[in-house]
């Protein structure tokens, strides 16, 4: 039974869930969370057969399935909290309601270790995006429009627009230790708008826009991704409602066939592989510069941006993405 007990904990902090483990061994779901109450009480000796001795545990089985149960499966904000990520204080204030326990944040940590939880950077998706959509998107639309873009020779773009802000600060910061620094924003900010679309073949083209991005950009940046094309072009983008523009579809028109658009599902901006560009200019490039003017964000996002083009087999990583690695099969 001692070398039950620990294997079983030790299967629970690899990561394995709970239930998956007492079931496959035999025993009631009750047993589990016993057993990790007292491992988290007195380690592996407190799972030998025998009474337990020390100080009382502070949490019991019932406390463990509540805290495995409430963080894999459900959101901060069913609890009515308003911070969407489980962090070491939300759960601490999350048990001391539920159950009047008191934990430090330290304690909890060991606990979601102990019951093979790890601290992760999460996944955001919008709430209106439609799974079957971006299935079918994935295993049968772009499947087609591959095979088809195959048999014309015609070249598959992926485009994106995307914004940068004077205040956008990527990495760290020195600071006094112990006293977090705080970026404040101002009113005298400025920005500046980006238009991308990449090829699975590392080619990358791109225009800068001082202003907002409209119907007549896209026009603009149309012609310019078209000019000399020596064959036709299969441009993949979003729904924004600027591309189903009646000046933007009377753009593409003119181009006789030569040039053919698609639509992405909705609110699926993870599918489009020109985001990586985004992540490379604000995360790698500009966000850890110091800029102290519209001029000199326009030469750093443009210094940012042909360096880029130089890089296509980096370029081609961007499509070895997870999300965006349907591109590639």
């Amino acid at each position: 039974m001692e070398q039950i007990r620990t294997r079983a904990v030790q299967r629970v902090q690899d990561g394995e869930s709970p239930e998956v483990v007492v079931k496959a061994l035999g025993f009631a779901r009750a047993c589990i969370y016993n057993w990790l109450a007292r491992y988290r009480a007195g380690g592996w000796h407190a799972l030998k057969s025998g009474r337990a001795s020390g100080r009382p545990r502070t949490l019991a089985a019932q406390h463990m399935r509540w805290v495995y149960k409430t963080v894999s499966g459900s959101d901060p904000r069913q609890l009515n909290f308003p911070f969407a990520l489980w962090t070491r204080a939300i759960i601490r204030r999350a048990l001391y309601q539920q159950f009047g326990i008191r934990l430090s944040e330290s304690s909890v940590g060991r606990l979601l270790k102990q019951l093979g939880f790890s601290c992760q950077r999460p996944l955001y998706r919008a709430y209106q995006q439609d799974p079957e959509a971006v299935e079918r998107w994935q295993t049968e639309e772009f499947p087609r429009i591959k095979a088809e873009a195959k048999q014309c020779k015609a070249a598959i773009y992926f485009e994106d627009e995307s914004g940068l802000r004077s205040d956008f600060h990527s990495g760290r910061s020195w600071a006094l230790r112990g006293q977090t620094p705080v970026i404040r924003a101002t009113g005298a900010r400025f920005g500046l708008n980006m238009i991308s679309a990449i090829s699975t073949r590392g080619l990358l083209r791109f225009m800068l826009v001082a202003g907002s991005v409209g119907a007549e950009q896209v026009c603009e940046f149309l012609n310019r991704l078209m000019y000399k094309a020596n064959r036709a072009v299969f441009l993949i983008w979003d729904g924004h409602p600027v591309h189903r523009s009646k000046k933007v579809r009377q753009c593409v028109e003119s181009f006789q066939g030569k040039l053919r658009v698609f639509y992405m599902p909705s609110y699926s901006p993870e599918l489009n592989p020109a985001e990586q560009v985004w992540t490379n200019v604000k995360s790698h490039g500009v966000g850890r510069q110091v800029v102290l003017g519209p001029d000199q964000l326009k030469t750093a996002v443009l210094g940012c941006l042909r360096r880029l083009q130089k890089l296509p087999k980096l370029i081609r990583s961007f499509f070895s993405h997870p999300e965006c690695a349907y591109v590639l099969c």
